[in-house]
């Protein structure tokens, strides 16, 4: 099971890195449809859970596999994909996008201002942004907060996962007449 866990969660990882990589750069040209492209791309790194839990159930379990151990392995595949992307985000945050903060508050303030909020609502959420930014500044809270966002996602595909790829054994038909006496 380890074996399984390993190599489809760093290659898990390693798609969701990638593809962050490659999206980063575009950060602002991107805009409002980043979160769309973002989920898009955890949700093409998390087709592995699937195919982990379906490549454990078919070579190693001869094609039987519980919920609960299909569970556990499709799990175990999205904590190790979560943290490869948390760890990249990490770094570009903190070496790349040491801005992206007050980036992100100019264009939520500016989007406020253009529905016509008023002041009080303006001045809320710049101080409700600051007080973002601080805690995104500590390493730990930006990365629990930055788990928090692809874990449900991967939570859901391997409960489908699991549920879709579960077997039970095949039974015997029981014979339903008595045996003839000879």
């Amino acid at each position: 099971m380890k074996k399984t866990i390993l190599t489809f969660g760093l290659i898990s990882g390693v798609i969701s890195s990638i593809l962050m990589l490659c999206t980063a750069p575009f950060l602002e040209k991107i805009g409002d449809k980043g979160a769309l492209i973002g989920y898009t791309c955890i949700i093409a790194s998390f087709l592995l859970v699937f195919f982990g839990i379906r490549s454990y159930r078919d070579n190693v379990g001869h094609g039987v596999i519980s919920f609960k151990d299909a569970f556990i392995i499709g799990i175990s595949i999205t904590v190790i994909s979560c943290v490869f992307y948390v760890l990249t985000w990490e770094v570009l945050y903190f070496t790349v996008f040491p801005d992206f903060m007050d980036k992100y508050a100019a264009r939520v303030l500016e989007k406020l201002k253009s529905t016509g909020a008023s002041q009080a609502a303006i001045e809320a959420q710049t101080q409700q942004l600051k007080k973002y930014k601080d805690l995104y500044a500590n390493p730990f809270f930006n990365f629990v907060m930055t788990f928090i966002e692809p874990f449900p996602v991967g939570l859901l595909i391997t409960l489908i996962s699991s549920a879709i790829l579960r077997k039970k054994p095949q039974q015997l038909p029981v014979s339903t007449s008595l045996p003839t006496p000879s």
